[in-house]
């Protein structure tokens, strides 16, 4: 790999960013078209119609897909035989500000110390690069390649989350009911649906969340396992529908990864309920 420059690692994330916040890849447009196609309830054809123009508009004109642009979320995939320069991480961090910047985001930056900015009391900044990306991960990948995703996270669907755990009797069904029941619930009171699922199961809330996240990461609308299908198609059966207006499409598609598990009675579940514009995210390569 060739020696990477701060400035080179700045712009590429910052563009990284805007190409999250304003494009659908093209397994999820195909996603939306098929649910188009097949809907019967006109008011939430409609919708999925109009999603669809608001993502073809976004990345013709370099708009962000929802006024709601998000909290950065970084997952960077160093490969074992790759060197991490040591101003790797700061120009990662400076990237994701700058692009925060070009796209403009939503300036939600909270000004204060702890207390202020819990309660809010200070304000907001109004650059938009003050909002402080989340924690990164950092995943070993064989080869020597630099991978950096980062993911837009918008406010809604932390209210509709859940991390918890479930005792699973021995059996995986009773965990995959369980998640189901969840989901039901969070679509429902989500309001910008058709809404897309994931799912972490692990070890602790961390793991488990940490999880969730790589399956939206590695979200492929064109392939659903049997157990994605089953989340998808039990909730889709509610005909909550798009918008809540009922319908055929509640879920565009689910994606669920499960890590290690340890000995116990009970396995930790983590549910991130996307809304209608998510993931957000792009990847660069270095």
């Amino acid at each position: 790999m060739s020696k990477l420059h701060y400035d080179t690692v700045v712009d590429r994330i910052a563009d990284t960013l805007v190409t999250a916040s304003t494009t659908f890849t093209p397994d999820q447009m195909r996603a939306y078209a098929h649910c188009k196609a097949k809907e019967t309830n006109p008011n939430a054809g409609w919708v999925l119609e109009k999603l669809i123009e608001n993502a073809e508009e976004a990345e013709k004109n370099a708009l962000p897909l929802c006024d709601d642009t998000g909290t950065p979320h970084v997952i960077i995939e160093l490969g074992k035989d790759a060197t991490l320069p040591g101003d790797f991480l700061p120009a990662v961090e400076a990237g994701v500000a700058e692009g925060l910047r070009r796209l403009p985001a939503r300036a939600m930056g909270v000004l204060g110390d702890d207390k202020e900015r819990v309660s809010q009391k200070k304000g907001l900044s109004d650059d938009p690069g003050h909002l402080a990306m989340a924690p990164l991960r950092i995943i070993a990948i064989p080869g020597n390649a630099i991978r950096v995703t980062v993911l837009m996270l918008g406010g809604g669907p932390e209210l509709r989350g859940k991390t918890l755990r479930v005792f699973h009797k021995h059996n995986f069904q009773v965990v995959l009911d369980e998640m189901v029941a969840w989901a039901k619930e969070a679509v429902a009171l989500l309001g910008c649906q058709p809404a897309i699922l994931a799912f972490g199961v692990g070890r602790s809330n961390f793991e488990a969340s940490s999880l969730a996240l790589e399956a939206l990461k590695n979200a492929d609308f064109d392939v659903q396992t049997d157990v994605e299908k089953e989340i998808t198609d039990r909730v889709n059966a509610e005909h909550i529908g798009a918008l809540g207006l009922g319908g055929d499409t509640s879920v565009l598609a689910t994606f669920v990864k499960i890590g290690a598990q340890r000995a116990s009675g009970w396995r930790v579940v983590s549910l991130r309920t996307e809304c209608c514009v998510g993931p957000r995210r792009a990847t660069c390569e270095f």
